[in-house]
């Protein structure tokens, strides 16, 4: 059956003109001069704590997906069959979601399904995209128009980390176990107690560190094992006392074990409130409840209390 559809873009036919020409033409938003409009600055990430992917060929699931997590994350790239992509870019544009509570993972920028994503997401009204394997500054400058999440999943991309995460329309990093030691020529990013391998581990400090550097945030990556929540709920407590902003995955069911394990208890927040309470009458560094108490401390709690209030 033929559709709308058929032989163009999303197709990955060849294309007699340019899909971007229905577009209307305007001031370059990166336009510093007079007549132009401010440079683009993104509004700081604050999604999550849980972001869920959802296969972007599979539209049935979109509205489920978003209703459950607190983000979802439609893929274009490794969730859909390479046969399949036409179809998940055509369910892109038919099955809108809220763009505020929507990412998009678009296939990397050195391959030909690359373009076609960009076609794709011009028809829509998404503009949060994460770009699969990322490994330089240039590759990001190309989504000129897009909040991106850089997701640094090879031996390359994590290297550049830091100079990917400077990138002004960059607003979080995400790391990636398999597709890194995929890269390295490894076979396995864990070992058979289910802990990361130490490379992976590296990764994994290497680009937080880079995002928090550049004050954007850092999303850890997703738990293979569905069955395994205390494993998944370990590592989302390690992520947080960390510094990430946000844990992905990829079932239904983690994400509460993600949100517990984000959410601070009780106890958490009454001790980060009495600390803070103390503090406005101290002078410099002081003593609390057995501890000693400085400007780093202080900072600490603050986080609980922004975790608690999300």
């Amino acid at each position: 059956m033929s559709g709308p559809f058929d032989g163009g873009p999303f197709d990955g036919g060849p294309l007699d003109s340019d899909p971007f020409d229905e577009y209307p033409s305007g001031p370059d938003p990166f336009d510093e001069s007079p007549s132009g409009l401010s440079p683009f600055n993104p509004a700081p990430f604050t999604l999550g704590p849980a972001l869920l992917f959802c296969p972007a060929d599979r539209p049935e699931r979109y509205a489920k997906a978003v209703e459950r997590a607190d983000a979802v994350i439609l893929d274009l790239e490794d969730a859909v069959a390479p046969a399949a992509r036409a179809d998940a870019r055509r369910a892109l544009i038919e099955h809108p979601l809220d763009p505020m509570r929507t990412i998009v993972r678009i296939n990397p920028a050195d391959t030909a399904d690359f373009a076609l994503d960009l076609a794709a997401l011009e028809r829509t009204e998404y503009r949060d995209v994460m770009l699969a394997k990322t490994v330089s500054f240039g590759q990001v400058e190309m989504l000129d128009d897009f909040r991106v999440i850089a997701l640094c999943e090879t031996a390359a991309g994590v290297i550049s980390a830091p100079e990917i995460a400077a990138a002004r329309n960059v607003v979080a990093l995400m790391w990636g176990a398999e597709d890194l030691v995929a890269s390295l020529g490894g076979s396995s990013s864990r070992f058979a107690d289910g802990r990361y391998r130490d490379v992976a581990r590296q990764a994994r400090s290497q680009v937080l560190l880079a995002a928090r550097a550049h004050d954007k945030a850092a999303i850890d990556t997703v738990h293979l094992d569905i069955t395994d929540t205390a494993g998944l709920s370990d590592e989302a407590a390690d992520a947080v006392a960390s510094g990430f902003t946000a844990t992905a995955c990829i079932h239904p069911s983690q994400v509460e074990v993600i949100r517990s394990a984000y959410q601070p208890t009780t106890a958490e927040v009454d001790y980060a409130l009495g600390l803070l309470e103390a503090a406005a009458s101290a002078r410099g560094v002081f003593q609390h409840e057995g501890r000693m108490i400085d400007g780093p401390v202080l900072r600490h709690a603050e986080a609980v209390l922004r975790r608690a209030a999300r």
